[in-house]
């Protein structure tokens, strides 16, 4: 038996990146996977379409999960089309990178919700679904190493990111008694579109910090949210994974 078969999970940001890579991950191993997206249709159905080719059941919906009606919307729509929520992956992140001298209130604000708020607001809506059935649950949050070593021009997503640990570890208590873990991966650097930015002199400069000596890939990633999505991470819940070659340690 697939290790996750029967399984329903919603992934945000799931149109790209790490997201997309969780997604083809998680319905690889069985899941019926729900593709949230906010912006790109086009691409979001196209992950739909490679997990459909191998197999697998998708579908994309979209939703600015930074907003509260909205990611309430995609859980009921995750419901409404499978009939339970078992797996929720919180993906959806942005960046606005400046100095704190230079960061406009709204580069702070896009941040925090985007990355930070959209936990609070898709937790909030699967949680009760996820109580409702009685079979437990695997919530897990993507953060990253910024949130433990912090960097220079990054004030507002080091904030939104660390949110997500603290936020994490209190909703594991809160819940556990129902057995539904929450647990938080930090990624090092992934060729995202996020770090594509970067340029190949600062990809080859950080290369040179991290003691494994090179970028992550994204399946990496993958690999680890799927273990936790499953049974076998049971007994799980709280605690902060780094997948970052050493660099945050």
């Amino acid at each position: 038996m697939s290790l996750l078969a029967g399984k329903v999970a919603v992934v945000t940001g799931a149109s790209r990146g790490i997201g997309r890579a969780i997604a083809e991950e998680l319905a690889g191993h069985g899941a019926k996977v729900v593709i949230n997206y906010n912006a790109s249709s086009a691409a979001a159905e196209e992950v739909v379409a490679a997990i459909q080719a191998n197999g697998g059941e998708a579908t994309a919906v979209q939703a600015d999960v930074s907003q509260f009606e909205a990611a309430q919307n995609l859980i009921k729509a995750a419901t409404d089309t499978y009939g339970q929520i078992d797996i929720l992956v919180n993906n959806a992140g942005t960046t606005r990178d400046t100095l704190l001298l230079s960061m406009k209130e709204d580069q702070w604000d896009t941040v925090i919700d985007t990355n930070l708020k959209s936990v609070f607001n898709c937790c909030k809506a699967a949680v009760r679904p996820m109580m409702r059935r009685k079979q437990g649950g695997r919530i897990i949050n993507i953060s990253s190493v910024v949130a433990l070593m912090g960097q220079a021009g990054q004030t507002n997503y080091a904030a939104s990111k660390a949110g997500i640990i603290g936020f994490s570890k209190s909703l594991a208590r809160e819940i556990g008694s129902r057995d539904i873990t929450v647990n938080v991966i930090t990624p090092g650097f992934f060729p995202t579109a996020l770090t594509e930015v970067l340029g190949e002199e600062t990809m080859n400069e950080s290369k040179k910090l991290i003691p494994l000596g090179r970028w992550g890939e994204l399946p990496e990633v993958a690999y680890l949210v799927s273990f936790l999505a499953s049974d076998k991470a049971a007994y799980i819940t709280g605690q902060v994974i780094s997948v970052d070659g050493g660099i945050g340690m």
